[in-house]
């Protein structure tokens, strides 16, 4: 009964090896595709992110101190030179006015003082009882006294009203310096107003711009900043108008770059050839691309054909031998745009390299599983 059992037992387990070897029979064997090197143009392009700017933005500022009291044009408008932009109601300062007045009557009171002087030599230099010479100051004296009185009187109007009405200009009449378009126009009617001096900047009434001229200002990180030129061919692509790129070209490069998120960045500069089909605003999001560096016509693969050694970190490929049989072979990069890369040396155009991550008899095994 025990020899049945035994030999019942051994039955059974040489089934199973017949029926597991069968399988393994059955399963497809691994197989590798290959590729073969291909000649092709590699362009290595970076990005720059900034913005779209007029090449020169000038700001309007005040003459006077006071407060707005009329704004004649908008936001958007074009202008020529001399326009006027707004006009300002000065709020004189009473001690200032005080003062003022307080020299007039005191250039008047001189003035009274001078003319009773000359009107009296004049009298003795006629019937002559003093020289020429002697008279002669008398009325210098006199001549300087009413000058004196239209200078204190001109500083009293200035003062008050904020400009001389016999100048025939208003320095409380704010007008455009240069043609343009105004960009923005930062304060209303009723807002007060700073002049501009040595002492401080002033209050910004209009900022003017010329439209037809504007660069492209954008930041690039120092890891690239050294392989790009002057002069160099850009194209710019705006977030506001979708399909189509401007070109421009290169005009400045930041000496000093400035830290940004742990990163050193440069500032670049560049002159955007506009179309008259298209109204750039000032402040348009802008992407730049940039060329680093550009081959034709070289030898080039896949980089997903690519494989480091884990020790060295060098570059190899797998080269076909024979008949799913491969030979490892250290290869030498070049230029890569992240999809294809050069190959200096290593490999021919004839070699046939193996698609490391594509087995196919895996693949088909993994689908039949499912």
């Amino acid at each position: 009964m025990k020899k049945i059992i035994i030999f019942s037992i051994i039955a059974i387990l040489f089934i199973a090896v017949l029926i597991w070897f069968g399988k393994m029979n059955s399963k497809p064997p691994v197989s590798f595709d290959t590729e073969k090197p291909f000649k092709t143009s590699i362009t290595k392009k970076t990005v720059a992110t900034g913005k779209v700017t007029p090449l020169e933005e000038v700001e309007i500022k005040p003459q006077v101190s006071g407060i707005i009291d009329k704004i004649y044009l908008e936001e958007g408008v074009k202008v020529k030179k001399g326009d006027l932009i707004a006009q300002i109601r000065v709020v004189p300062n009473e001690q200032a006015l005080s003062n003022a007045m307080g020299r007039v009557n005191k250039a008047k009171i001189q003035l009274n003082n001078s003319e009773i002087s000359y009107n009296r030599n004049k009298k003795l230099f006629d019937t002559g009882v003093i020289s020429r010479r002697e008279f002669e100051q008398f009325e210098l004296d006199y001549n300087q006294a009413k000058q004196d009185v239209i200078i204190s009187q001109n500083d009293y109007q200035i003062i008050k009203k904020g400009s001389v009405s016999s100048s025939g200009m208003a320095n409380t009449n704010i007008r455009a310096t240069v043609p343009g378009t105004i960009l923005e126009i930062p304060v209303k009617e009723g807002d007060q107003v700073i002049e501009s001096n040595n002492f401080n900047a002033g209050t910004t009434i209009a900022l003017i711009a010329d439209m037809t001229k504007m660069i492209f200002e954008g930041k690039v990180d120092e890891s690239e900043v050294s392989k790009i030129k002057n002069d160099t061919e850009l194209e710019i692509a705006l977030g506001a108008i979708a399909d189509k790129k401007f070109p421009a070209k290169l005009t400045f490069i930041a000496p000093k770059g400035t830290e940004e998120n742990g990163t050193v960045q440069f500032t670049l500069k560049a002159d955007v050839n506009l179309e008259d089909d298209y109204f750039l605003r000032a402040g348009y999001s802008a992407n730049a691309e940039i060329i680093l560096e550009q081959k034709d016509s070289i030898m080039a693969i896949r980089e997903a054909l690519l494989q480091f050694d884990k020790e060295t970190d060098k570059p190899f490929v797998e080269v076909k031998k024979g008949d799913q049989e491969f030979e490892k072979k250290d290869v030498e990069l070049g230029i890569s745009d992240g999809v294809n890369v050069e190959i200096l040396s290593g490999i021919t155009e004839e070699d046939e390299i193996k698609v490391w991550n594509k087995a196919k008899g895996k693949i088909e095994e993994e689908q039949v599983e499912e």
